[in-house]
Formats: C-alpha cells, structure tokens, sequence
C-alpha cells in the first residue's frame, strides 16, 4: 500500500495545477496553503501511512474518516471534476440492522423518478446493455475479468473470490461519495421481510410503497430494466441491484443479486444476469 500511495503522489505531480479557493471553506486544502494540489495529496499520504496530525480539511468527502477515498476526492478537485455530494435524504424505516435507506435512485431527483441503469459493476449508464458492453469481462458470461469465484466463467480460468462490489465498482458509491453504498444482499432481505410492500401509485407513477416497522416510508418506481438498447417493463415491474454477486456464485459468475417486483404481487430477492441495466437505490451506513 505504501508504495502504491507514493507512486500516486509522484505520478499526478507533473499533472497538477494549484486550484485556488474561497479561504472561507476549501475542500481538500489539508496543508492549508489556500491552494488544492498534489501537496494537500502528499499531506492526505502522511496522515493514512503515518498518522500525522491534520484539521478537518483532509475528510474531503465529509464521511467522518480519513483514507484512500479522501485521496480520490482531492484529485477529483484538481482534475475539475469536483467532489460527490453527501447530502441526499434518507429515510430511518426503523430496521433492526439501522440500515438507512435513500428516498430516490441514483441518477434521479425525486422518489418516482426512475434515474440511471447501470449494469452490476459499472458506474455510469449507457446506451447498449449486453455481454460485448460489460466492463467486467472480455466479450461473454464465460470471460469474467473480475467478481468471478468460478474458473469456468474466467476469462483464462481468471478467478479473484470477490463476492461483494468494491467502492469503486458501487453506482452509489461512486456517484454519491463514500457515505453511501448499494445495498447487500442481507440488508436487501431485510427489507423484503422486515417492511410492508404495497403497490400503488405516486404522482402517477406505478411503484411500491414499502413501509417499515416505524411507519415511515420509501417508494421504489417500477422502472423495468434495460437489456440491449430497450427499456422493458416500465410501469409493471422493478429491478434493483445489490452490490453482493449471486448467492450460486461458485455456480454461476455471471450473475448477481437484485431486487425483483411485479404488480402482480411479487417482491423477492433474485439473481439476474450481471449485463442488465437496473435502477440503484442507496443505503447509508448503519446508525448502529
């Protein structure tokens, strides 16, 4: 880790342009030299590797932690890309792991929108969904690159025992910032078990209303599902990610865990194919 840290320093050093900030409140300004460049990196190195002192300036992307993440978030800054906001509403259903649940997807705005599609390990939407366009294999189910516990579904025989998105790979993560992950399949279960699931409509949009054991409530649309360039089943089903792989993962590599509902009254956890384009719906860390 060490040497991977002081690689990155040395390599963005002949990239970095000194960003100039409000002295009011700069984000990633650690030194506090009013500027946000590869010193301020070198400054984030110091307190992971070796437990120098630093103000609140180095939790760069607010989540109470200081570490690889806040590294990132700093070069976003110097690459102009800014840092993910923290600040999207969550919802306590009062569940006994303290999982905190979004009120809208990735990519939307509000809770009937239906926001991005990703497919199960990438971070971005696109146009065309299938095998040829996944990020994690080499053109088929059976070249998996990453996420694969079966040398059958191995690009090569590749296997890596990964059974669970790593940050970088997680919709919500990436796009919302690190307060912020897709949800496991255990916190999914919970959900399944735990709430009241009622289909229903909000602001003329077909969803469901699951209601948890405090009373308090989160709508999910039924927004379908992309497969190759079309968008199915809007209006009549969802389909949501996990960020855990299939639970026959030794089995089958080249699926992973979803949420599945129709308005025909089923609500399970289920497994589908990792290429698909589903809807994200957050979950905060746990308040236990």
């Amino acid at each position: 880790m060490k040497r991977i840290l002081k690689s990155l320093a040395l390599m963005l050093g002949m990239l970095m342009v000194p960003i100039i900030a409000n002295a009011e409140e700069i984000y990633g300004d650690v030194n506090g030299d009013q500027e946000v460049n590869i010193a301020d990196v070198n400054s984030i190195i110091g307190v992971i590797l070796d437990g120098n002192d630093f103000t609140p300036a180095a939790d760069v992307n607010g989540d109470g932690e200081i570490n690889i993440a806040d590294v990132n978030s700093i070069i976003n800054i110097i690459l102009g890309e800014g840092v993910p906001s923290q600040e999207h509403e969550w919802v306590d259903l009062g569940l006994p792991s303290g999982t905190l649940w979004a009120t809208c997807n990735v990519g939307a705005n509000a809770p009937e929108e239906y926001g991005d599609y990703f497919a199960w390990g990438e971070t971005a939407p696109k146009d065309y969904y299938d095998w040829s366009t996944y990020k994690w294999c080499k053109g088929s189910y059976n070249t998996m690159t990453k996420y694969c516990t079966n040398s059958s579904y191995g690009y090569n025989g590749f296997t890596d025992g990964k059974t669970e998105l790593d940050p970088e790979d997680d919709a919500a993560w990436f796009n919302w910032g690190s307060s912020w992950r897709m949800p496991t399949e255990e916190q999914l279960n919970e959900l399944i078990n735990i709430c009241t699931w009622t289909w229903t409509q909000q602001n003329g949009v077909n969803g469901r209303l699951v209601t948890g054991p405090n009373g308090n409530t989160i709508f999910l649309p039924a927004a379908g599902g992309r497969w190759d360039e079309s968008l199915d089943s809007v209006g009549s089903s969802g389909y949501y990610w996990t960020r855990t792989s299939d639970f026959f993962d030794s089995y089958f590599s080249d699926y992973a865990c979803s949420l599945g509902f129709f308005h025909s009254g089923y609500v399970g956890c289920d497994c589908d194919s990792r290429d698909y384009g589903f809807t994200v719906r957050a979950v905060r860390v746990s308040q236990n």
